[in-house]
């Protein structure tokens, strides 16, 4: 159910794909400053400052380069823009460059043993990093591990020309393959887990609006079953009125007489039809919307009792509960619902709670907003009710309808539903 856009923040605006989107981005981002702070500023312990200044400005860079190209591509998986072929390519050049550079300063640069594990340790975390993030621009098994095997067999024969002996260029082929495939594996897996969440909310849409359709055409086949044998006789008749009465036979009168019984009779059988369908049975809508609750993954209780109120009461507070019910699923993320109904003073008291409430949209504060809410309050004022709705406690919302019981039966009522509010969940 949607609450106000004052409090909850920017975190609490969003969706959960949203929110899984958000921080799936935020972890690749976290990787550049990860690259920068792992291995550029440890540059300036190892090597002279001249030089650690320049290789810190290449690693600092390429991390750029890689948050952009993560950025782009994650729009790419979610089809917002084209795939960013040219950047892929950029960042590919890139890493190939750096690590090459970085390579034959181990092999041929001057100085010792420090430039050596520092240039080593570019050499493979720049690879790694560049070969993590290529993947997040490829789909499918075969193409990611080509894009990996491509980095460690390119490390191990790049290594051969400069003299470096076999077993040190498999070691360093071996720390690459660790790098790029950890990094792989954790794209690879974010893409997955992002479009497992898009499709589990896309789902959750369309079972509400299969939901409304399958209602739509239950009404349009009761409508049928009324309507369409009665207008199949009124043509009939109406067909031998005619030809009765251009023969002058009195009998065209009664046929006529006859259509209008029957004309009536169907106005008749079609407000009850309409009747039936826009009066809620509050018991039936109770369970109803624990039983729809549950299968969502949301833990639903029912506290109270609905027998013994009067029918234009349960109708209006019925609908409460399924326009209630139908926003705690399509709105926010609710983990519990809690929906009560009690007896007091010769009045109704429905209140619908649960936590998970979007914010930011929907109605106002006052809770005045939105077409559900509107056309409640319009059912309820029908019957002398008033309906309340807004946000309580930050992230939970709360519907009350309160509806006055017809005087000749609030004290019968009180009595017979007053026993049976200590039951638990209906």
């Amino acid at each position: 159910m949607r609450t106000p856009g004052g409090s909850g923040g920017w975190w609490g605006r969003k969706s959960t794909p949203g929110k899984v989107e958000t921080y799936t981005r935020w972890s690749f981002h976290f990787f550049a400053v990860f690259e920068v702070a792992a291995v550029g500023l440890p540059l300036f312990a190892q090597v002279r400052a001249g030089l650690a200044g320049w290789m810190t400005a290449v690693v600092v860079v390429h991390a750029l380069l890689c948050s952009a190209t993560a950025s782009r591509a994650l729009d790419w998986t979610r089809d917002r823009r084209a795939q960013p072929v040219r950047l892929l390519w950029a960042l590919g050049t890139v890493t190939v460059l750096i690590s090459v550079v970085a390579l034959v300063l181990r092999e041929r640069g001057p100085g010792g043993d420090d430039l050596r594990a520092a240039t080593n340790t570019v050499f493979v975390c720049v690879l790694g990093f560049g070969t993590g993030t290529l993947t997040l621009g490829v789909r499918g098994r075969r193409p990611l591990l080509a894009v990996v095997a491509s980095a460690v067999g390119g490390a191990l024969v790049v290594q051969l020309p400069l003299g470096v002996a076999a077993p040190a260029a498999l070691g360093t082929a071996v720390a690459v393959l660790f790098t790029a495939g950890c990094l792989a594996f954790t794209a690879a897996f974010s893409v997955w887990l992002l479009d497992a969440v898009y499709e589990l909310d896309e789902a959750r849409e369309t079972r509400a609006r299969l939901a409304v359709a399958e209602e739509r055409l239950r009404f349009g086949r009761d409508l049928h079953d009324v309507m369409g044998r009665n207008l199949s006789v009124i043509a009939l008749k109406s067909e031998l009125a005619v030809q009765l009465a251009r023969r002058g036979r009195a009998e065209a009168v009664e046929q006529m007489i006859e259509v209008q019984r029957i004309a009536r009779e169907s106005q008749r059988e079609v407000r009850d039809v309409v009747r039936g369908y826009r009066e809620a049975d509050l018991r039936l809508e109770l369970a109803g919307a624990q039983g729809v609750l549950a299968a969502a993954g949301i833990d639903c209780e029912v506290t109270g009792d609905a027998a013994g109120l009067p029918v234009e009461v349960q109708s209006a507070l019925g609908w409460v509960v399924r326009e209630a019910t139908t926003n705690v699923l399509r709105h926010g993320d609710a983990g519990r619902c809690v929906v009560g109904v009690r007896v007091a003073e010769g009045r109704v008291v429905l209140t619908v709670e649960n936590d998970g409430a979007k914010v930011g949209e929907g109605d106002g504060g006052d809770g005045t907003g939105g077409a559900g809410l509107v056309g409640l309050r319009e059912r309820l004022t029908a019957v002398g009710g008033k309906l309340e709705a807004g946000a309580v406690d930050g992230d939970r919302f709360r519907v009350v309808a309160t509806v006055p019981l017809p005087s000749a039966t609030a004290t019968a009522t009180a009595t017979a539903t007053g026993t049976g509010m200590g039951g638990g969940a209906s």
